[in-house]
């Protein structure tokens, strides 16, 4: 069925019981789902939205069109977890009921005041000749999950901007509260604008101005624009669409990046002495990624393990996309590190040397060790004849290359079917994280990281070791398992 402008932004109320019931039956036939990774219980996920902790728990919402895989009439969708590993959904939804977010609650960030979590989002609203009206809007929760909305724009579309501007991130910079807002301007050209929340009034913002962090104004849009700090270093995590590939090659569609900051000035709405643009993530899938700082100061991340304007192989079972682990960011010499948390450690279950396997359940962590100079490869998701997905550690060239030609249903394939990043010719490890679909590799404890989608036949669940003299652990997972 065609998804028309209409069947996308049909009202939640107007899906029978029956279309809804549809969706489930398709959805569950699926071979593709995964075990420890959030992915929605219907239609799409995309954006990680409102990662905050509130009322004892660690709160991660996911934006969601839950009729199918497109892009239609969004809504929030609340999962909740203790250890930052096992999110269950509450049941509780920010949906798109106002005349301020008429058309879609888009992305967003919230923050706990006094005994409510704040949830500050885009209220996306379509007039009747079609014209999009952004607006920055709350809304309130409370520890009962009751959602009250804010009756008022916090803050509204400036008059140098077009119409995409969007995804407001809250943030506490000592004491004081600001927010970064992703934006255009009438040349098309992408920035970032910092808002300042009077007398800490969350209700109550002005503006101090666009955010110096070298723009270098060759994207066109500033996606999902997240500041947060790494002891007192600013990093801004943001996805540049149409950065100039001159700026720092990319192979996605659209790039996820960062920037470190030496400090950052309020004020001036200034990152002192900003680094050089980095990619965040060098696999296949890796977006919209959001950031925050608990209240020990540590700062997390978690990304969208999609791509807008990408179809993929569960699309024909009407759902698509999942959330990658939660990575703590640390900063060393100079480079950000993402890992994930401490308790991933609790899903292991049997272990057992790394070897070649004919069989696995493609549910596993592998913790492997490469020695300086060596040729490494091997094959993840293998069949019988060796083909998978291919991952090469060529130490001696400095070079780490994931290739998923070989590997289930193929798409996206316009973007090529490898990716690559280099690495120092030294000691290396790898931390491979496999969920049925899913694959994360961090590569020393997260120096640089590959995160993606692959879609294996039903004979793909092999390991193939086909080159090399790596050493390591097998580990089985087992997301039922919780630390004592």
């Amino acid at each position: 069925m065609e998804w028309t402008t209409e069947r996308r932004y049909r009202r939640y109320e107007d899906w029978t019981r029956e279309e809804k019931q549809a969706i489930q039956d398709l959805m569950a036939k699926s071979p593709w789902h995964t075990h420890y990774h959030v992915e929605p219980k219907a239609g799409l996920l995309n954006d990680p939205n409102g990662f905050s902790y509130f009322d004892g728990k660690w709160i991660l919402f996911y934006q969601n069109f839950p009729f199918g895989a497109a892009h239609g009439l969004k809504s929030w969708v609340q999962t909740e977890s203790e250890d930052l590993v096992h999110f269950k959904e509450t049941g509780v939804t920010l949906l798109p009921d106002t005349d301020l977010d008429s058309h879609g609650a888009y992305s967003g960030s919230a923050m706990q005041f006094d005994d409510k979590l704040f949830l500050f989002y885009t209220g996306n609203v379509r007039d009747a000749e079609w014209v999009r009206h952004p607006y920055q809007v709350g809304a309130l929760m409370d520890k009962e999950g009751k959602i009250e909305k804010i009756d008022k724009i916090l803050i509204d579309q400036p008059a140098d901007s077009t119409d995409h501007f969007r995804d407001p991130q809250i943030f506490n910079f000592k004491g004081q509260y600001y927010a970064i807002v992703g934006g255009q301007d009438p040349e098309k050209k992408g920035f970032i604008r910092l808002y300042k929340a009077v007398d800490n009034d969350y209700t109550n913002w002005v503006a101090v101005g666009d955010l110096d962090f070298a723009n270098d104004r060759t994207a066109y849009m500033m996606e999902c624009p997240n500041l947060v700090f790494v002891g007192d270093q600013p990093v801004l995590l943001y996805c540049p669409q149409g950065l100039d590939k001159s700026v720092l090659d990319y192979d996605n569609i659209y790039p996820n990046m960062y920037k470190i900051g030496a400090s950052f000035d309020p004020e001036k709405a200034k990152m002192v002495d900003v680094s050089e643009l980095h990619n965040l993530d060098y696999g296949f899938e890796a977006y919209a990624t959001q950031g925050f700082n608990a209240p020990d100061g540590r700062a997390y991340a978690v990304s969208w393990l999609g791509l807008p304007d990408v179809s993929y192989p569960t699309d024909s079972y009407d759902y698509q996309g999942a959330l990658s682990l939660v990575k703590e960011l640390t900063i060393k010499d100079g480079k950000l590190y993402q890992y994930p948390v401490e308790a991933i450690k609790d899903l292991r279950a049997e272990s057992e040397e790394f070897a070649n396997k004919a069989q696995t359940k493609n549910c596993y962590e592998l913790e492997l060790q490469f020695e300086k100079d060596s040729l490494n490869e091997i094959v993840l998701f293998a069949d019988a004849e060796g083909k998978g997905l291919v991952l090469t550690f060529d130490l001696a060239k400095g070079l780490v290359t994931v290739d998923r030609s070989q590997a289930g249903e193929q798409y996206a394939q316009d973007f090529g079917t490898s990716r690559s990043c280099t690495i120092a010719n030294q000691a290396t490890t790898a931390n491979i994280f496999i969920d049925n679909s899913i694959f994360e590799i961090f590569i020393n404890k997260g120096e640089k990281v590959f995160s993606g989608r692959v879609y294996p036949h039903a004979d793909q669940n092999g390991i193939l070791i086909k080159s090399g003299t790596l050493t390591g652990t097998y580990y089985e997972l087992d997301y039922g398992r919780k630390a004592n």
